[in-house]
């Protein structure tokens, strides 16, 4: 804190050691397994085929269309089973396969129109409560959470590639 007072001062933020810190992290995490959990059941779906689904937005939010084989990578799938997770997510009417137009061997996996807007029926009291609370921090420290979840995510990424790899961790 920079000691300011008055209407532009930061609000005060109660302290805490990095264990605690951590203890929270863990514990927010936990909880976001059991609610991704529910909402894929809420959607008609299962945990593996919300995440990839959360991929085809995701691909899509930046302009390009997943293809099978990222997908089966970034949910560490075969391809046998990606087939699986497409095929369901189609019979829900989330997505449609597509042949890319580049290679008309690969598969694309696109968005049906109303996808977004059926999750976000269910994310989106969630994802405004969170606008909320971002909206109790200044611009500093919005910087400083952002930050935080970057390289948290690099060392998540890091652990996976461990996990998948079957690398030994001390």
């Amino acid at each position: 804190m920079d000691g300011k007072s008055g209407p532009d001062a930061a609000p005060e933020r109660p302290s805490a050691t990095a264990e605690q810190a951590h203890a929270r992290m863990d514990r927010l995490m936990a909880l976001g397994i059991v609610a991704q959990q529910d909402i894929a059941g809420r959607l008609g779906l299962n945990i593996t085929d919300l995440t990839c689904l959360g991929f085809v937005l995701e691909a899509e939010g930046t302009g390009t269309a997943a293809t099978a084989g990222e997908l089966a990578q970034r949910a560490n799938l075969t391809t046998g089973a990606i087939t699986g997770v497409i095929t369901r997510l189609e019979r829900a009417g989330y997505v449609r396969r597509q042949s890319d137009p580049a290679d008309r061997r690969r598969v694309r996996v696109v968005a049906e129109e109303t996808a977004a807007a059926r999750l976000f029926a269910v994310y989106g009291p969630n994802y405004q409560r969170f606008a909320d609370l971002f909206a109790g921090y200044g611009p500093d420290e919005i910087a400083v959470i952002a930050d935080w979840f970057d390289r948290a995510t690099e060392i998540m990424l890091t652990s996976l590639e461990e996990v998948r790899g079957g690398t030994d961790t001390p």
